[in-house]
């Protein structure tokens, strides 16, 4: 089995899917051109029978990339795959993506049918996909709460149809780790032709889960991760992109590896969050403000005594800068005078406490003193 673990980005389609979070089409571009950089194996581009400017969006993405194959959402539908085919028909590498919902509460109430028919109608698109480009990914939704043996029927029958990928989404953010691990491995060893295959993790993260349940797919099999740069998307969010891709850069253990840049991770967080309007929380794994940072004064002694006490990645691996020790009430001496000596303050050992104290009562009153107000400090103590 292969090592490396495709990752196939959903920003531009599950993640457009937030409210507010709506791009035009030359925002699209920009994003997917830089995914491309990135090193992402497939960007989903859009949903093309959902709108006309979805359509427009997907066949304007499939012309600007370069490198990552270019795939289109479709329901199990004929004339929503025929669509998705015209709009990718300028993509170097398309891929259709079809599906239909695979377990008994979808099966039952969203459509009304029954296991069988379900199995056909999916046979049916995969089949009817194939017509049109020779990469199919097919989705069963909510495979997560699906009863595994009839996934396992599915996910076999699709593949004998020929699909070229089976997405086992996890829709609801459902599943515990350790129960997704189970599922990807009961398919690995009772779906015979599941080598003809590449199984695929899509996992939302309702209980925040997402990235938990992804990195426990590909160590029981999976070889595609879907994700969304700064894990947003519907409700919770998606899996977060730079997450799985630091996981399996730092746990090398694992043997596993992507082809993403991580060095591009931190300015496309930036990029993707101003276009779409949606602020990164400041203690976001990777890609957060506070990533980072280091308040706490035995935290900023160990760092500034030998960074690995604290971090277990540098921030230029993602593309930060620098780590930043933030002066607070917290903070010790060590922080303190690492930090007035980068301003170019040399500390004699004998005035370091008087002048600690006085950051003290200063950090008390205004919460987090950065290095104008240390100037100030240090100008008035002369003075006295």
């Amino acid at each position: 089995m292969s090592d490396k673990i495709y990752v196939f980005d959903t920003t531009l389609r599950d993640g457009e899917q937030v409210p507010g979070c709506q791009l035009n089409i030359n925002e699209k571009i920009m994003i997917a051109q830089q995914l491309d950089k990135l090193g992402v194996d497939i960007i989903e581009a859009g949903f093309p029978v959902s709108s006309p400017g979805d359509f427009k969006a997907v066949e304007a993405i499939s012309r600007a990339v370069e490198n990552a194959t270019v795939c289109g959402l479709t329901r199990a539908v004929k004339n929503d795959i025929q669509v998705a085919a015209d709009a990718l028909k300028h993509a170097r590498r398309p891929r259709i993506h079809t599906g239909i919902g695979a377990s008994d509460t979808h099966i039952k109430y969203k459509f009304n049918s029954t296991r069988e028919d379900i199995l056909q109608r999916a046979v049916d698109a995969v089949k009817y996909a194939r017509t049109f480009v020779e990469d199919v990914e097919f989705y069963a939704e909510d495979a997560g709460r699906a009863d595994i043996e009839f996934l396992a029927r599915l996910t076999e029958a699709v593949i004998s149809a020929g699909a070229t990928v089976v997405n086992l989404p996890d829709t609801t953010g459902y599943l515990l780790p350790n129960q997704t691990f189970d599922r990807i491995s009961y398919l690995m060893n009772n779906v015979p032709n599941v080598d003809k295959a590449v199984l695929s993790m899509h996992n939302h993260n309702d209980l925040g889960l997402a990235t938990a349940n992804t990195i426990a797919g590909v160590t029981a099999g999976a070889r595609q991760v879907e994700v969304t740069i700064n894990g947003i998307g519907e409700r919770a969010g998606n899996t977060s992109l730079e997450e799985v891709a630091m996981i399996l850069k730092i746990h090398k253990h694992l043997g596993l590896h992507t082809d993403i840049r991580s060095e591009m991770l931190a300015p496309l967080s930036q990029l993707v969050s101003k276009t779409m309007r949606m602020p990164v929380q400041a203690n976001k794994a990777i890609v957060g403000r506070n990533a980072f940072a280091h308040s706490s004064g035995i935290h900023q002694d160990g760092f500034l005594k030998h960074a690995e006490t604290y971090e277990i990645m540098t921030p230029q691996e993602v593309g930060v800068d620098k780590s930043d020790i933030i002066l607070t009430a917290r903070s010790g001496r060590h922080a303190l005078k690492h930090r007035l000596e980068l301003l170019g303050y040399e500390i004699e050992k004998e005035d370091l406490n008087d002048i600690y104290d006085r950051f003290l009562e200063l950090a008390d009153e205004i919460k987090e003193v950065n290095d104008g107000n240390l100037v100030k400090l240090m100008k008035e103590l002369q003075n006295i």
